[in-house]
This record gives structure tokens, C-alpha cells and sequence, in this order.
């Protein structure tokens, strides 16, 4: 079981991981605050309205089209969705209704998700600028220029401090969060452009060579480098139980020591993997080009089972209440039972989004569509 500090749950009103079928307190209302959620693993043990039981009734609550293809994660803190686009903006709609409360263009596209923390909106641009917004009126704060581009790799906040890596000759940065200024870099052998881990004290973050790095969050400092078999491309690992999930564009998923980067095991996918593993009760959720999406063993990296798809695998995965949801390529969004891969809604949306599960409402993008949909209960 993985353990977060009474600080955290009461500050950040944090996911708290559990086994299935484990009653534990949780607050009435969770958000999902940025890629990961800060659980670092895409997983929502909190949700207590969708489950296996109810999911195959949803039904779409209502959608907002953007100009441009979404592929960000829609992260909903306080009743607010927030959200960026192709057509360079990021948005806020009302969670409810889906109706604008405002947005901020932003010099290029904005391909990856956001991160809210403590009253503001940060989102990385392809114009290679990290932006700080309002998150209540969405006014500007302050930007940091990168000399690359901010694709993927979405950006993490912890202790006062964002996280983000970029296209800059391979550069990962480690920024002010009330002010924007420069606290440290990292220098990798090529992009480091995916979404960053943080967690006690550390960094862990991937490079286009293969590479994970564990850094000291405070100073920048290698704690340890270990290689794959391929690149880290887009959106990086996850953390659970003092291991990190990660995998690489040659097909591979690895499970390493977190406080050491000892390769503990490493399991075949089929295809390159684009996106992070969602982690949540002892199992491995893991989509790849291979056209299907894999649940493994935590520990052991052993099959449990294997859902084909019809299309790529390439957005990632969320966890919640005993159910994964998943999109394809293809355009359809799946819900999934968690033990088993029964298949028990889908929906059409043309996703190549990540979803994102709070309070009984299911959200997710769709890049061919424009558009970012919330779905939830009759």
C-alpha cells in the first residue's frame, strides 16, 4: 500500500491508494490536479460513485469544441476543468456544465496537460514557454522561456516548485512556482520532454536516450541514472510502492527501484509505448502500439491479462473504483473491469487524450474532434 502524509491528504486533499474492497476516509469532493494526479500514478482510489457495477451506464453530460485537437488531460480542481489545446489555448470550463469561464492564448499549441496548485494554472506551450495563470480569471502571472519546445511532458508542481522538461538541447528545469525564476537545470544527452515524477525529495524524469534520472528536487543533483532499451518519449513513469513503471518507444515496460534504479523486471509489450503506466492495487496497466492494453503483476511484471484493441494504444490509462478507462487512436474511449479487461462501456469520442475520473465524472479529450467531453451517471 502506498502511504502519503496527513499534511498532504489535508493541503492537497490527496488520493489515498487502497486495496479494493478497503473502506477508508476520503474527502467528499477529490480533484484531479494534474498529469499524475499527485498520487503519481494515474490512479483515483477515492472515486466511490463509478464502478464496475454502474459504469456501463454512462452517458455524456455535455462537451466543448475547441479549434484545435485536445490531447491534454482535463484537470478538475474546485469544480473547474482546465485543459490546453492545439489552437494555443488553455481553457477553464465550470465542471458542471462545461460552459467557458475563460482562456489565454499562448504563443503555439498547447499539447500537454496542465497543473493546479494553490490558486494557479501552470501549462506548458509548444512556443517553449511555461506559463503561470490565474486559475480563478485566468490573467497572466508570469512565464519562463525555455529555448525548446514544452510538447509532451507535462508539468509537476511539489513544495513551491515546478517541474518541466523541454525540447532545449535536452535541458529539464526546475522553476519558482510563485515567481517564475530559474532554481536549477539538468542537462540529459537528448529531449527531455516527458512528464516528471516527484516524491520524497526527488525527481525522476526520462530522456529520448533511454535514460531515467533521480534528482534531488532541492538541487538538482543525480542521485542515479539507469538505461532502457529504448526511448522515454512523452509522458514519462509512475511511482507506487517505492518502485518506478516505465516504458520505452522499443516496447518495453521496466520496473525499477526507486531509491536505486535497480531494473527489477521488464516485460515485452509488442509495440512502442507513448504514454505512462497507470498503477493502482498491485497491477501494471500498460498501452502500446502493439494495439493493446496489458495488465501486469506489479511485483513481477507477469501477465495478468491482455485487452486487444481494435486501434493504437497510445493515450494513457486511468484507475479508478475497480475500473481502467483507456482511448484509442481509433477514436474510442473503453471502460475496462481492472481484474479481468471485460469490456463495460465505450463511447466514441475520437480520444488520443488521457482521461481523468473525479467525483463520479468521467473526462476525456479528443484530438481528432477538437473537443473535451465530460461523461457521468443518469
Amino acid at each position: 500500500m502506498k502511504r502519503i502524509s496527513v499534511v498532504a491528504l489535508i493541503l492537497c486533499a490527496c488520493l489515498v491508494p487502497v486495496a479494493w474492497g478497503q473502506n477508508i476516509t476520503c474527502p467528499s469532493s477529490v480533484d484531479w490536479t494534474e498529469f499524475h494526479t499527485i498520487d503519481m500514478a494515474r490512479y483515483n482510489p477515492c472515486e466511490k460513485v463509478l464502478g464496475v457495477h454502474n459504469v456501463g451506464s454512462l452517458q455524456l453530460k455535455w462537451s466543448y469544441t475547441t479549434g484545435g485537437s485536445v490531447y491534454s488531460t482535463p484537470i478538475v480542481v474546485n469544480g473547474v476543468v482546465y485543459f490546453g489545446s492545439e489552437d494555443n489555448n488553455v481553457y477553464a470550463l465550470d465542471a458542471s456544465t462545461g460552459a467557458l469561464l475563460w482562456s489565454y492564448p499562448t504563443g503555439n499549441s498547447v499539447t500537454s496537460s496542465v497543473a493546479v496548485a494553490n490558486g494557479v494554472v501552470y501549462a506548458g506551450s509548444v512556443d517553449g514557454n511555461l506559463y503561470a495563470l490565474n486559475a480563478t480569471t485566468g490573467s497572466f502571472l508570469w512565464s519562463f522561456p525555455t529555448g525548446g519546445a514544452i510538447y509532451w511532458g507535462s508539468p509537476t508542481v511539489a513544495n513551491g516548485v515546478v517541474y518541466v522538461g523541454s525540447t532545449d538541447a535536452a535541458v529539464f528545469y526546475a522553476v519558482d512556482a510563485s515567481t517564475g525564476a530559474k532554481l536549477w537545470s539538468h542537462n540529459a544527452c537528448w529531449h527531455m520532454d516527458s512528464s516528471p515524477v516527484v516524491a520524497h525529495g526527488v525527481v525522476y524524469v526520462g530522456d529520448w536516450c533511454g535514460n531515467l534520472y533521480a534528482l534531488n528536487a532541492r538541487t538538482g543533483a543525480l542521485r542515479w541514472q539507469s538505461s532502457t532499451d529504448g526511448g522515454i518519449i512523452y509522458h514519462g513513469p509512475a511511482l507506487a510502492n517505492g518502485v518506478l513503471y516505465v516504458g520505452t518507444n522499443y516496447g518495453s515496460l521496466f520496473a525499477l527501484q526507486a531509491n536505486t534504479g535497480v531494473v527489477l523486471w521488464s516485460y515485452y509489450t509488442g509495440g512502442g509505448i507513448y504514454s505512462a503506466p497507470s498503477v493502482a492495487n498491485g497491477v501494471v496497466y500498460m498501452g502500446s502500439n502493439g494495439m493493446r492494453l496489458n495488465a501486469l503483476n506489479a511485483s513481477t511484471g507477469a501477465l495478468l491479462w491482455s485487452d486487444p484493441a481494435p486501434s493504437v494504444v497510445d493515450g494513457n490509462s486511468a484507475v479508478a473504483n475497480g475500473v481502467v478507462y483507456e482511448g484509442t487512436d481509433g477514436g474510442t474511449l473503453y471502460a475496462l473491469n481492472a481484474r479481468t479487461g471485460a469490456l463495460l462501456w465505450s463511447y466514441p469520442t475520437g480520444v488520443d487524450s488521457s482521461p481523468s475520473v473525479v467525483n463520479g465524472v468521467l473526462y476525456s479529450g479528443s484530438a481528432v474532434n477538437s473537443t473535451v467531453y465530460a461523461f457521468g451517471l443518469p
